[in-house]
């Protein structure tokens, strides 16, 4: 009986140990968590709508968890007031002008507020300050901002096959170019013709150029041109002589300066 107690006694002291033991680790660990174990200090955002924010959710700034929401407070119909914990270590880097923006983990995971950074000339966040925010975006505003684009979309492709269908069916101006043989014969003679024209054209002005009435004014036309002509080349022949007699020139000075 004796032993029989003994064992039950030590069964019961490893019982008790493992379960404060437990208690100790559930508590550091809820602790480190809640930031309840490193210095804190406060600010504070407000909202129209939080989107399923808790106490306790994380902040995080530049990607890296700086903190949690302590409180949620409603203030008026319009209005949340949110307490955030951030770690002292984090303060130097937030900005007077930083925004609040709420998140998820991921598509579907727990809410959380994000902390934008804030310009480089801009002083530092003091303790207690209330940051400005950004409203978020529902999801159910996006649903049906996505519900009205599918709907247009699919009236869009109706009208899109519908369109087609007429072509392939020859209706319409566009299905009748495409299907009749006998516009797109008649595009073709067309074309032939304009190249019969612009060639006849041709050869009628080579005929007028030899026109003892339109001779002279061909004649000046070719002597106005070539002394167009005459006048560019007579311009870049004077500029390569210019050019020439200053390369001489600074050839000269600098050999005047060697020598003395």
């Amino acid at each position: 009986m004796d032993t029989h107690t003994q064992k039950f006694k030590i069964r019961l002291g490893l019982f008790i140990a493992g379960g404060l033991a437990l208690f100790v680790l559930a508590i550091f660990i809820i602790g480190k968590q809640k930031n309840l174990f490193n210095p804190v200090f406060k600010l504070t955002t407000s909202f129209s709508n939080v989107s399923g924010l808790q106490v306790g959710n994380n902040i995080r700034f530049s990607g890296i968890t700086v903190g949690t929401v302590d409180n949620i407070k409603i203030i008026n119909d319009s209005t949340v007031k949110i307490d955030m914990l951030i770690k002292k270590e984090v303060r130097q880097f937030i900005k007077s002008d930083c925004e609040v923006a709420i998140g998820s983990e991921g598509l579907i995971g727990d809410k959380l507020l994000v902390i934008s950074q804030g310009g480089d000339d801009s002083p530092m966040v003091k303790i207690g300050q209330h940051l400005v925010s950004a409203e978020p975006v529902e999801l159910d505003a996006i649903m049906a901002s996505l519900q009205v684009t599918a709907g247009n979309a699919e009236i869009i492709s109706q009208q899109l096959a519908e369109i087609m269908y007429k072509v392939n069916s020859g209706n319409g101006t566009l299905g009748k170019l495409i299907q009749d043989t006998t516009i797109a014969n008649n595009l073709s003679q067309t074309m032939v013709n304009i190249k019969r024209s612009s060639k006849g054209l041709d050869e009628n002005m080579e005929a007028a150029k030899h026109n003892f009435l339109l001779k002279g004014y061909f004649n000046k036309k070719a002597e106005a041109e070539a002394e167009k002509k005459q006048d560019a080349l007579d311009k870049i022949e004077k500029e390569k002589k210019k050019k020439e007699a200053d390369e001489k020139k600074a050839a000269r000075q600098k050999e005047k300066d060697e020598k003395k």
